[in-house]
């Protein structure tokens, strides 16, 4: 007997098209034929994610008495972006193939050279590429870089070819205008990030909600970057989600924190059923403009190792920065040390669209049983119950018989707790089928001894084993497996 159910084996092609297929993912647009790197979420996929947001939330501002919420405007004040440095620093190393015509982020062309070295066993020769790059970029040398990309024979995948353009840097924010007549309007950004939002709202939050340091807000919103190269489905794209907390310390304990709050991530993942060896801290060697310490969570994509949370120790840039160019003071007094101070910031960012693409991933299944002629393939999500978008699924057995009917009180007196599924088409084998590609932990089976002593048919998604349950203990059962207890209780 085969039994195939590791994640590994299988490429980016299959799980893309499973979430289209299957009502998770669809590209934005489609009729149109699509928008680059801008997708839709279909029925499934939008209440995977839902679930996702829902359980960040809850384990951020529940779980901690001092971390509470936010939720900001996406359009700010320009002057926010000048203060925090996006609008002088936030690029990206473009250069464009002159034989192929394809555009590249420079930084990526050299990185993904070193990967391809250090698969090949050349890991200082690999770190050494790196490590020039960050030299050549921290003194904004883009003609060396160029020359770099020459000289180490970086070619473009398309055409083969080192015969590059000059290295520009291009900055990632969206522009729009703000006002009635075009021609008086005032250039505004879409956010390239969530944390502004935080920063500016400091001492509102701090006094409304009556906070004293340590203390952290916690925000899910959209933003937009206009990537040069985006690319891997939804693990980079030009309109995401972020799942940010920013959290403020009193200064000189910035170290105590970063290493708690990778510790506290690092759990949450984990606790999500991604398996430990999928997972991995990894330092930067080279560090954004406002941060002095930053490690990426990364999870073991079929392309690889890539970030999906960030845990960056950002000092008082963004306080001090916002203070020095509005003139308002963003200072805490601290009663315990009787002293003004602007406060440090541990950040822990997550990117809600790449768990959900990591979730996805981890729990895409393929089983094979028996041999020879007899090999069958079953293919399923097993998604943590309390993730999964759908619960479980009401089936009767036949169309008659007053079956139907029992189902459909089931469902209506399930509704208001769960979200669930009522189906009477077709065999009950195709309708398990249905339930396991969507990840439904459980299928309740109306048949005729329901009709005799009030019970049903649990069948369990990863298990495919049966138990007859009584209908007065259904919602009970269901709530025990699908509490976000059980992930919680991890942490």
């Amino acid at each position: 007997m085969a039994n195939n159910d590791s994640q590994q084996d299988f490429g980016i092609k299959e799980i893309v098209a499973h979430a289209k297929e299957y009502g998770f993912v669809y590209p934005s647009s489609e009729i149109y034929d699509g928008l680059q790197a801008v997708y839709d979420y279909g029925p499934y996929g939008a209440e995977l994610k839902k679930n996702l947001k829902d359980l960040w939330w809850q384990a951020m501002i529940k779980l901690n008495e001092n971390v509470v919420g936010l939720d900001a405007a996406i359009f700010m004040h320009p002057l926010t972006w000048k203060a925090s440095g996006h609008i002088d620093s936030f690029n990206d190393p473009m250069v464009d193939n002159k034989d192929s015509k394809k555009r590249y982020r420079a930084d990526v062309l050299v990185e993904d050279h070193a990967a391809l070295l250090s698969a090949q066993g050349q890991t200082e020769k690999a770190q050494q590429l790196v490590s020039e790059m960050n030299r050549l970029l921290d003194a904004n040398d883009l003609t060396g870089l160029r020359q770099f990309l020459m000289d180490e024979k970086i070619v473009c995948p398309v055409s083969g070819t080192t015969n590059w353009t000059d290295v520009r840097q291009f900055n990632l924010m969206f522009s729009t205008q703000v006002g009635s007549v075009a021609e008086d309007a005032n250039v505004i950004y879409l956010r390239p990030e969530t944390a502004q939002g935080i920063f500016v709202n400091f001492l509102n939050v701090q006094k409304t909600a009556r906070m004293k340091i340590p203390f952290g807000i916690a925000q899910i919103g959209k933003a937009f970057r206009n990537e040069i190269v985006a690319r891997q489905f939804i693990f980079r794209m030009r309109e995401f989600e972020q799942m940010e907390m920013q959290f403020f310390i009193r200064p000189g304990e910035e170290s105590q924190w970063y290493e708690y709050w990778k510790d506290v991530r690092m759990k949450w993942h984990k606790a999500l059923g991604i398996p430990a060896e999928n997972l991995q801290f990894h330092d930067h060697e080279k560090l954004a403009h406002y941060a002095a310490a930053a490690v990426d969570i990364e999870y073991k994509f079929p392309f690889g190792f890539k970030e999906i949370e960030g845990i960056h120790s950002r000092t008082d840039f963004d306080l001090g920065n916002h203070q020095s160019l509005s003139k308002k003071k963003m200072q805490y007094f601290d009663p315990q040390i009787n002293q003004n101070y602007v406060p440090y910031v541990v950040e822990t960012s997550a990117g809600a669209d790449r768990l959900f693409f990591m979730l996805l991933c981890n729990g895409y299944k393929e089983e094979t049983t028996g041999e020879g002629d007899d090999v069958k393939t079953r293919t399923y999500l097993k998604f943590h119950p309390a993730l999964a978008p759908v619960k479980a699924a009401i089936l009767p057995l036949v169309k008659k018989d007053g079956l139907p009917e029992i189902g459909r009180k089931v469902f209506e007196d399930l509704k208001y707790d769960f979200n669930l599924i009522y189906e009477d088409s077709q065999s009950i084998g195709k309708r398990y089928a249905r339930q396991d590609l969507i990840g439904t932990p459980f299928c309740i089976a109306i048949d005729h001894q329901t009709k005799e002593d009030e019970t049903v048919t649990i069948r369990h998604r990863d298990s495919m084993e049966q138990e007859r349950v009584k209908i007065a203990e259904l919602k009970d059962k269901i709530s025990q497996a699908v509490s976000i207890k059980n992930i919680f209780k991890e942490l």
